[in-house]
C-alpha cells in the first residue's frame, strides 16, 4: 500500500511540478497561473511551489532516511496550502485532488514517523 501511495504521489507531483517550473504544457500552465494570480500570488511563487513539489516527489522514495518523511511533509504542506486556497477562493470541489494528495502524503509521512523520531530523539 505504501509503495502505491509513493508511486501515485511521485508521478502526480513530478507532472505538476514540471508544469509549474517549466510551463511546458500551455493549457494547464495558464490555468494554474491564473489560479495563483487569483490567490494574490505571482509566477515566482508558482515556480517555488513547483520546486517544493519536485523535491517532495523525489525525496519520498528515500523512506529509510529522513529524506522520505521530509519529502512527504513537503507534499503535505503544498497540498494543505492548495486546499486552503480552494476553500477561500474557489469551492471545496476544486480542492478534491489536493485532499487526495494530502491524505496520501499524510499516510507516507506517518509511515516514516519512526525515522523522524529517531533523528530528533
Amino acid at each position: 500500500m505504501l509503495m502505491i501511495a509513493i508511486g501515485l504521489l511521485s508521478a502526480f507531483f513530478l507532472f505538476a511540478s514540471s508544469i509549474k517550473i517549466l510551463g511546458w504544457q500551455k493549457l494547464i500552465f495558464e490555468t494554474q497561473l491564473a489560479m495563483f494570480v487569483k490567490y494574490g500570488l505571482n509566477r515566482q511563487i508558482m515556480a517555488l511551489v513547483g520546486v517544493v513539489e519536485l523535491f517532495g516527489a523525489v525525496a519520498i522514495w528515500f523512506q529509510g532516511s529522513l529524506l522520505g518523511p521530509l519529502g512527504a511533509a513537503a507534499l503535505l504542506g503544498t497540498s494543505l496550502g492548495a486546499i486552503g486556497c480552494h476553500l477561500i477562493w474557489d469551492t471545496w470541489k476544486d480542492g478534491v485532488p489536493a485532499i487526495i494528495t494530502a491524505t496520501l502524503s499524510a499516510l507516507v509521512l506517518w509511515s516514516g514517523r519512526d525515522v523522524v523520531l529517531a533523528t530528533f530523539a
